[in-house]
């Protein structure tokens, strides 16, 4: 019986160490529920019209989906994020999406919130004028 004791101890110790690894990699939030993102059947946000813009020249593009800096008109660049990962939940499950940056600036230059999410499996794309707190169908 002792035998058996000392593996579940060790099973529940190894338990542990791996839930706090989980929580630590997913920044602390491993037990906490899924967030209650707002997603709006329409873009409404004063921030609209440069996510339609931006989601222009995206599609022109052919929505890239390796991550890095892409050539912008007027000399600019914008940042293509790669696969965004739905991670919260907020938006259809099971789905694969792309994340872009809204806003061109200088290539290198700091990213801002505003963010497109195309879902590749539906063509849906949405705006996210704070990091995934919102998203507008566009």
């Amino acid at each position: 019986m002792s035998e058996q004791n000392s593996t579940v101890s060790r099973l529940v110790r190894v338990l542990v160490v791996l839930s706090a690894m989980v929580g630590f990699v997913a920044g602390g939030v491993a037990a906490a529920p899924a967030s209650e993102a707002n997603v709006y059947s329409s873009c409404t946000h004063s921030g609209c019209a440069e996510a339609y813009s931006s989601k222009s020249i995206w599609s022109s593009k052919g929505y890239p989906s390796t991550r890095g800096w892409y050539s912008w008109p007027n000399g600019q660049c914008n940042f293509a994020g790669g696969t965004h990962y739905n991670n919260e939940g907020q938006l259809p499950a099971g789905h694969s999406y792309l994340e872009f940056d809204v806003t061109p600036r200088a290539c290198g230059a700091a990213r801002q919130s505003y963010r497109l999410v195309l879902d590749r499996t539906t063509g849906v794309v949405y705006f996210s004028p704070n990091h995934y707190d919102d998203f507008y169908r566009m």
